[in-house]
């Protein structure tokens, strides 16, 4: 995770000097931040894998029929 963590600061650091040199309204600083928050969102979901399932959503995947496992969409 740290390798992440490294990767993204010099996404970032590559970000700003490039909004820098180009302009924040230029595509190329638009692509650059669209990295750097493409790397978070993978940080993101690497935290959130490694984080236990509580006892609650470990019974939902054992009984999923269970009512109060159900998930009603309006």
């Amino acid at each position: 995770m740290s390798d992440l963590q490294a990767q993204i600061q010099a996404e970032l650091e590559a970000a700003r000097a490039i909004c820098e040199q180009k302009g924040i309204d230029s595509p190329e600083c638009a692509v650059a931040y669209d990295t750097v928050e493409e790397l978070q969102a993978e940080a993101a979901h690497q935290r959130q894998a490694q984080t236990p399932k509580t006892s609650f959503e470990q019974y939902c995947d054992a009984n999923p029929d269970a009512a109060e496992c159900r998930v009603y969409d309006d």
